[in-house]
């Protein structure tokens, strides 16, 4: 399976084994909830799914590297105490806490969620002497003699031999107590995830015309060569802060991140190209219906790479302005909700300002319950600081009427949804200069398939259509066989070069 069905299917099992009867117990017995083994190659996003699901499921998480612990790290320290039995005193070892099971207590104390995930990763690649302990907790969900509380779900992550030479099998009696998940680098759904984190665009461009340098691992002659999903990620982390300090991603760079000549070398030498098309066509101008006539003659002569290129470059730009369209709606919303809570409540006060005080309070305390919980990204979080920010602006003054002071903490918002109105009419005109050089440059030709399939599945692209009727993208949609069409062309000419 892929990692989004790997993803589905734990969402489900979490369901599953936190439902619980009209008594408050378990439908799923603790001794019956299987723990669950993910494995899969490295790097393709196993904890960053633990942390959405978490995140989702509004649960508890503590995650583990498993290697570099020792059997006293993960079952506890030895020691002697005195116990008497028939009348005899006897030493007994006994052990100190686990730190493992130490922090999954110290994380429902800080987070103050009962339940959650305790997510065990490379747990195949631990040392000789800790191998025991880890089928223990496979098997018995214990850490030497401590048991991990009630409501934690037990998930663990390992590496197939064939991407670790460390690695250990497990036995028939760990695997009859697990449930087995295998998973597969897939770029289609990997890119789904890349998209909803603003992977860089230059990335996801290149990996449209190589999908199958998504994801490599080859042993030659000068050892292992190899490119993960986690590679390109940190890649896209680091390209996004060297553009703005203005510095470049050469060849050197790219192969530190990816550990494949030919790909790290392919890699940068479009990262260059894509920078230069950016360029040379000028994006930014054909976004406002002023861009230069020859392109039209280059784009004619121009190879299908190239091509392609320009296409994701137009909607690299599309998604810039979508993208602040999104945000400007979420503050905008949140405020409205906002708002009409303080309509209703001063209904039931005299006085307005101590009511809207107590509830920014109120909100703010949600704001900061929801980040350390983990439960909102640090997107989220920073927008709600925005938020929080606009409305201490718009705070009415004290010994206002109910009705005054409504108007003063409606001031800001007004102004809001200007500022949204207009971030929504620039999309809309990008969108028809957009669709304008398109005809001009590609009429009904396969490139036009790739950018309307694009704009239909790309989040925010797709959300601000259903909000804005563009007609042309109506057109297109209707005619052109979105998705499976523009897999079957992309197939073919690929193919072909």
């Amino acid at each position: 399976m892929n990692i989004n069905q790997a993803k589905n299917e734990i969402k489900n099992t979490v369901q599953a084994y936190l439902a619980k009867d009209a008594s408050g117990f378990y439908k799923i017995p603790s001794i019956r909830q299987r723990p669950i083994l993910l494995m899969g190659p490295p790097g393709i996003g196993k904890t960053q799914i633990m942390e959405q699901i978490a995140r989702e499921c509004r649960i508890g998480l503590v995650a583990y590297t498993i290697t570099h612990h020792t059997r006293q790290s993960a079952v506890g320290l030895p020691f002697i105490r005195e116990e008497e039995f028939e009348g005899k005193a006897y030493s007994v070892t006994e052990y100190t806490m686990s730190e493992i099971i130490a922090s999954v207590y110290r994380k429902r104390e800080e987070s103050g969620q009962k339940e959650g995930i305790l997510f065990i990763d490379e747990i195949n690649c631990v040392s000789e002497t800790l191998a025991p302990t880890m089928l223990q907790f496979l098997q018995c969900k214990t850490f030497g003699n401590q048991a991990i509380p009630e409501g934690w779900i037990i998930v663990a992550a390992g590496n197939p031999p064939e991407y670790n030479k460390s690695v250990r099998d497990f036995d028939m009696v760990t695997l009859d107590r697990v449930r087995y998940l295998e998973i597969e680098a897939e770029y289609s759904v990997w890119k789904r995830y890349a998209r909803e984190n603003h992977l860089h665009p230059a990335i996801l461009s290149y990996l449209d015309l190589r999908p199958k340098n998504f994801y490599r691992v080859e042993a030659d002659v000068d050892g292992l060569q190899f490119v993960t999903a986690r590679g390109w990620e940190d890649l896209s982390n680091l390209m996004y802060v060297y553009e703005e300090l203005g510095l470049l991603i050469d060849e050197t760079i790219v192969h530190e991140f990816l550990h494949h000549s030919d790909a790290a070398e392919d890699a940068a030498a479009y990262f260059d190209l894509y920078r230069k098309y950016r360029d040379d066509y000028g994006i930014a101008k054909i976004l406002c219906g002023k861009e230069k006539p020859e392109v039209y003659a280059r784009i004619d002569a121009a190879a299908f790479d190239e091509r392609l290129s320009v296409v994701n470059l137009l909607l690299d730009g599309l998604q810039t302005k979508f993208a602040n369209v999104a945000k400007e709606r979420a503050v905008t919303d949140d405020w409205y909700l906002f708002l009409r809570e303080y309509r209703q409540r001063l209904d039931e006060t005299e006085d307005g300002a101590a009511c809207y005080d107590a509830l920014l309070s109120e909100a703010e305390a949600r704001v900061w319950e929801e980040r350390d919980a983990g439960f909102s990204t640090r997107e989220e979080t920073a927008r709600r600081e925005v938020l929080l920010k606009l409305w201490r602006e718009n705070s009415p003054q004290s010994g206002c009427a109910k009705e005054e002071s409504f108007q003063m903490a409606s001031q800001g918002f007004g102004k809001q949804r200007e500022s949204l109105e207009e971030r929504e009419r620039a999309a809309a005109a990008a969108l028809e200069c957009a669709f304008d050089f398109m005809e001009k440059a590609f009429a009904h030709g396969q490139e036009m398939v790739v950018f309307v399939t694009e704009l239909a599945i790309r989040a925010e692209a797709a959300a601000f259509l259903a909000e804005h009727t563009c007609a042309r993208y109506l057109q297109y949609n209707e005619q052109l066989l979105v998705g499976k069409r523009k897999a079957e062309l992309l197939s073919e000419l690929t193919q072909g070069m």
